[in-house]
């Protein structure tokens, strides 16, 4: 019996974008305890650069990459055809193939019915980004205060300013690129602070005790400065790694840290399938009611993901990245 084929976006080995080449390879067959969803779009993220590049151990090449896709079910699994879904990590393009693709098998327990009317590109642009800021928001404990963004031009940077202006929080986000500044103010940061190498000074100028909340989006590379940041008894959240490091070579916590700073991190493997369903629903009609903007940086057709990923490795975007099929 002769194959369906589908299109779909292939790292052939590990290396730099043109690694990746549009395919012709076979939809996936029906498989217990899986749904073949039929993808309408998907958002970039770093973590599928890194992956590109061989930094994911345990990864098999060729691969169809992909953390996260949003599309409607095709066949198979407990969710009626046609139904609107998401789907977010659970090994999503590492070890199995991910939403590169105009079709994806993926496991039932990792879908997230959402009712929306939105575009495929802006619903595209929320599951990873959006429930990755409001779980970081939430372990924060940002309920209040000044929030710092480092990092602030990220998608998920973004999405943070966004709930936060809804929150009520006074912001401040950093960014590299003075150029980027209005995006910044335009997506809710109160204050921008350009990060020149140190953003000590410009932070205290704004609150000399230093913020209430910081969202470290670098990683480890500033994280110890974030920790002298923040305010006695103020949280810092580790979310993302855009410098590139993982580890702290060196840590001395009685020295970085002041009485009552709490060190956190998030994980956006806690919001995948149902654990992110009530809070992905929410997010998705806050963007329809136009609470929640959805920052979509630049949309790419599949054809075109090599050029995504040369534009997400160089650090162009100011939001989120989304291929539309």
């Amino acid at each position: 019996m002769e194959s369906i084929m589908m299109r779909a976006a292939v790292a052939e080995r590990p290396g730099p974008p043109d690694v990746l080449r549009v395919r012709e390879v076979p939809v996936p067959g029906p498989r217990p305890g899986w749904t073949l969803v039929k993808v309408g779009a998907f958002g970039l993220n770093r973590s599928e650069m890194f992956t590109r590049q061989g930094h994911s151990p345990g990864v098999r090449f060729p691969r169809v990459l992909g953390i996260e896709c949003v599309g409607e079910v095709a066949a198979g699994g407990v969710l009626a055809p046609g139904t609107r879904v998401a789907a977010v990590m659970g090994e999503m393009g590492r070890a199995f193939d991910g939403g590169y693709a105009e079709y994806a098998l993926l496991p039932d327990d990792l879908l997230i019915p959402v009712t929306t009317g939105l575009d495929w590109e802006v619903f595209a642009a929320l599951p990873e980004t959006y429930l990755t800021a409001q779980g970081s928001l939430d372990a924060l404990g940002a309920d209040g205060g000044t929030l710092l963004v480092r990092g602030g031009t990220s998608s998920v940077g973004m999405a943070a300013l966004s709930l936060a202006r809804g929150l009520g929080l006074r912001t401040i986000a950093t960014t590299r690129n003075p150029g980027k500044a209005g995006a910044l103010e335009e997506a809710g940061a109160d204050h921008v602070v350009l990060d020149d190498g140190g953003i000590a000074d410009g932070v205290r100028e704004i609150v000399p005790d230093g913020p209430d909340h910081v969202l470290e989006l670098v990683g480890a590379s500033t994280l110890v400065d974030s920790l002298g940041l923040v305010r006695k008894g103020g949280a810092v959240c580790m979310t993302g790694i855009l410098g590139g490091e993982w580890v702290l070579p060196e840590f001395e916590p009685m020295q970085a840290m002041r009485s009552g700073t709490r060190l956190t991190v998030f994980h956006s493997d806690d919001v995948q399938g149902a654990a992110g369903a009530a809070t992905l629903q929410r997010l998705v009609d806050g963007v329809e009611s136009g609470r929640f903007r959805p920052n979509v940086d630049r949309v790419f057709a599949l054809d075109e993901i090599a050029d995504a990923h040369r534009y997400m490795e160089a650090d162009e975007a100011a939001g989120k990245l989304v291929v539309r099929l």
